[in-house]
């Protein structure tokens, strides 16, 4: 895990002490971890939507909210106890959420946009699909430690969640620069599943 594939790890730590209370109290109202996966992702999809029609203010705030509660999701569940579905629910809909970004933007202004959305899209295909086939065979195998918190196992890169949500502040901020700052992302997910494809050749070798 590079440098930068290290921002996911340190700040979980904080981001759990500052949820706890948040947690603690949607908890004793009854008040599951699934029901703010799905309750996230409707937010998320707003916010592409938003992006879509050039509310990029509104799409930044609806963004932004998809991640506290895909923090509150997992520090809710700790609470009662993760689940298998849960853990499913979580990666499979944080994967679309990132896909209906610049899917977003792409709608918004397709000449400009939509050949650097189709690249950034592939860049997280890639990254997606190598994190998934390594997290798979390494719990087929029992070799691989979960990251603390999470229900499967992490393999880091350059390009993980924080990197990607800075990408998207900065892509609401400065929607203008959507196709310069696309490619330069997936160029960095290209690099990144450059080095799963590395690891996944050592570790099932």
């Amino acid at each position: 895990m590079g440098a930068a594939g290290m921002i996911d790890a340190r700040i979980a730590p904080l981001q759990a002490r500052v949820l706890a209370p948040a947690a603690r109290a949607l908890a004793a109202r009854g008040i599951g971890a699934d029901a703010i996966t799905l309750a996230g992702f409707a937010l998320g999809l707003g916010g592409a939507a938003a992006a879509a029609a050039g509310a990029f203010g509104v799409a930044l705030a609806l963004i932004l909210l998809n991640r506290v509660a895909d923090g509150l999701d997992g520090a809710v569940a700790r609470l009662a106890g993760p689940t298998d579905r849960g853990a499913f629910l979580d990666i499979a809909l944080d994967f679309v959420f990132y896909a209906a970004v610049p899917l977003g933007f792409a709608f918004h202004d397709p000449g400009a946009n939509a050949l650097a959305a189709a690249a950034l899209l592939a860049g997280f295909i890639g990254t997606g699909s190598s994190f998934l086939a390594h997290a798979t065979l390494s719990a087929r195998r029992g070799m691989a430690p979960r990251r603390a918190g999470k229900g499967i196992s992490y393999l880091g890169g350059l390009t993980e969640g924080a990197e990607t949500i800075a990408l998207f502040v900065a892509i609401c901020l400065w929607p203008g620069a959507f196709a310069t700052l696309a490619w330069g992302f997936a160029g960095l997910c290209a690099l990144t599943t450059l080095g799963r494809w590395r690891a996944g050749w050592r570790d099932f070798g």
